[in-house]
């Protein structure tokens, strides 16, 4: 537990100081470096490619070398990121400091995954993976507030000295754990293990009405003339940690194919709701409906990625899997941009039907994995 909870906090931290950058980077661009929304995009699509390629090479790497290791090291460059910001590089120099966090998130996400894994006794690894999570998450989420205050009150240099010293703690926190295990001989060379491309598939189906949630919650409020919409993605991630918090054990408990056909009808309902919304009470209930069903996909969909993947490929695994989230988060910025130019219902309604995709992507993972072991 005391490792565990290290390992928590070690991500949570590192993950605060890729938050803390969030609302002062279009700031920094347009208002410093004059450049325009093409530009400022870029900044961020730059370090979620970079986090996407390298996933499933942290998490190799990781088993090879020890997930401490991999941890550290994604912490350390943080530290150094952090540190770039400062740097009087212009536009290359933040595009330089932006590789460099998806360098960083790759090797912490993916190392701090397959740590936690290896840590779960069988019948908690679904719970493990689904607090483990919450790091992240909790990271993310605390990371732009702090650092708005930061800004606030002194400007892009605190900001800066926040995402440096953000990753120190992680590597202090580290510095007092055990090393955790070494397995370099039985890693494959697999960068998409097959046991991770349809729970992968399943993850990106849901991964799809949270990322409209995220880009068009708002916008499609404002289309009917409905005030609030904002706080859609507060409702949203407040019922996806309230949920992983409550009921993380139900993967475990229930076994992750009942839980897959719950959260994904739950998450579609919700979507539907948010649709077809007549006023802003619809679509809240519909927000916290569909943030409570995705937040037991990835717990659900990881446990059978982790049961279906031999020993060697474990950590790949994980991170190939986390990959197809990426990905969709990516596709549905750009799909759901193109459709929310005709509609905003027509956005909300396809992520409903992409997120009931996942049942079948579920049950097929689930039923591979069971004729493989009884062959």
């Amino acid at each position: 537990m005391r490792t565990f909870a290290g390992v928590f906090a070690a991500v949570w931290s590192t993950f605060a100081a890729f938050g803390v950058v969030v609302p002062v980077i279009p700031r920094l661009v347009t208002q410093t470096l004059h450049g325009s929304a093409i530009m400022v995009g870029a900044a961020f699509a730059t370090a979620a490619v970079v986090a996407l390629l390298l996933r499933p090479f942290g998490g190799q790497l990781a088993q090879r070398c020890g997930p401490r290791w991999v941890l550290a090291l994604g912490a350390a460059i943080a530290v150094a990121t952090g540190m770039a910001y400062a740097l009087p590089l212009g536009a290359p120099g933040l595009l330089a400091a932006r590789v460099g966090m998806g360098v960083a998130e790759a090797l912490v996400m993916t190392a701090g995954s397959v740590w936690a894994v290896s840590l779960a006794p069988s019948h908690r690894r679904g719970q493990v993976v689904g607090l483990y999570g919450l790091s992240m998450w909790g990271g993310l989420a605390a990371g732009p507030a702090l650092g708005e205050v930061a800004y606030r009150v002194g400007s892009y240099v605190l900001v800066w000295a926040l995402a440096a010293a953000l990753p120190v703690v992680a590597l202090l926190v580290l510095s007092c754990l055990p090393r955790g295990d070494v397995v370099g001989q039985q890693v494959s060379r697999r960068l998409v293990p097959p046991a991770a491309v349809l729970p992968g598939l399943a993850l990106a189906g849901g991964a799809f009405g949270y990322a409209s949630v995220t880009s068009f919650g708002e916008l499609a409020m404002a289309d009917r003339g409905i005030a609030g919409g904002a706080v859609l993605l507060s409702l949203f991630s407040a019922a996806y940690v309230g949920v992983r918090l409550l009921a993380s054990r139900l993967p475990d408990r229930f076994g992750p194919v009942p839980m897959i056909l719950t959260s994904a009808s739950l998450e579609a309902a919700g979507l539907l709701l948010i649709a077809l919304a007549p006023s802003w009470w619809v679509a809240a209930v519909g927000a916290l409906v569909a943030g409570g069903g995705f937040t037991l996909l990835y717990p659900s969909l990881a446990l059978i990625a982790v049961d279906n993947a031999p020993e060697a490929e474990r950590g790949a695994t994980l991170g190939a899997v986390s990959s197809f989230l990426d990905l969709s988060v990516g596709v549905a910025g750009l799909v759901g941009g193109v459709i929310a130019g005709v509609s905003y219902p027509a956005v909300f309604g396809l992520s409903a039907a992409l997120a009931l995709t996942t049942i079948a992507a579920g049950i097929a993972a689930a039923r591979r994995g069971r004729g493989r072991a009884s062959s």
